[in-house]
């Protein structure tokens, strides 16, 4: 299997005979609002043109509808035909989009030869937490392939223990970049401490960090988690924290 990133949260997998996205994000730098009053965002372009990421792709994967996920741009690009599989709260919202084949995971379906499990987050806590709306990870199973953790935007908390435990995944996809709307405000997915307590906690799983370095409102960089995964005996060999464009193969 292969796992190309794109840019931020946007992953293009080539698994189980199946080529799909997750969470299409296709903005051109700097066209949408800053969320941090830092710089406008994207803070980076696209590694690759939009044709080359939609090459091939046989489906989609939607976690939530906050723009720098499933932005204007990507919902124009993407063939209307194309299965899109979404939470289920934001069903409506996407068949207003004029997508044809939507599927919402209520909890685990089948696709081709592909098992997906719908897996809760938490994308921030308390009131800002509550703001920020439903959000979906999903676990992905297919015959003889590594089983895969997609976390999705969300910190870490005990639940997610648990969905490690019981699916025992050997592949965990995390969201590090600490994003947070301000400096006194809590992070509103993983930062480079919750990623390495994962990292410690899965020791037998390999972890790819990503929602880096695209966004004005991350506080962890590529590098920061690099040094601290260092300084905390996390080798680059479990934790692999891959540059936009770059495939991982695996």
């Amino acid at each position: 299997m292969k796992i190309q990133l794109i840019r931020n949260a946007t992953l293009k997998f080539y698994y189980g005979g199946n080529t799909f996205l997750i969470d299409p994000y296709f903005a051109s730098k700097h066209s949408q609002r800053s969320f941090a009053g830092k710089s406008l965002n994207p803070t980076v372009e696209l590694p690759v043109s939009v044709e080359d990421i939609l090459s091939g792709i046989e489906m989609v994967l939607v976690s939530h509808l906050h723009p720098d996920h499933f932005d204007e741009t990507a919902q124009l690009a993407l063939p209307k035909e194309l299965p899109l599989f979404c939470h289920p709260t934001h069903l409506n919202t996407i068949l207003g989009m004029n997508f044809t084949r939507i599927t919402s995971v209520e909890d685990q379906l089948y696709w081709r030869n592909l098992e997906i499990i719908r897996t809760p987050g938490e994308h921030g806590v308390g009131e800002i937490g509550q703001r920020m709306g439903d959000v979906a990870g999903f676990i992905l199973k297919a015959a003889g392939e590594p089983t895969i953790y997609w976390m999705g935007d969300t910190i870490w908390y005990p639940k997610l223990e648990e969905i490690i435990q019981t699916h025992k995944p050997h592949i965990i996809i995390t969201h590090s970049g600490g994003n947070r709307f301000s400096d006194d405000t809590p992070a509103i997915v993983m930062d480079k401490e919750q990623t390495i307590d994962l990292c410690k906690f899965a020791s037998g799983s390999i972890v790819i960090a990503t929602h880096l370095d695209a966004l004005d409102h991350g506080s962890v960089t590529r590098d920061d988690l690099r040094v601290y995964a260092e300084q905390q005996g996390v080798t680059a060999s479990q934790l692999h924290i891959p540059a936009d464009g770059e495939l991982l193969e695996f």
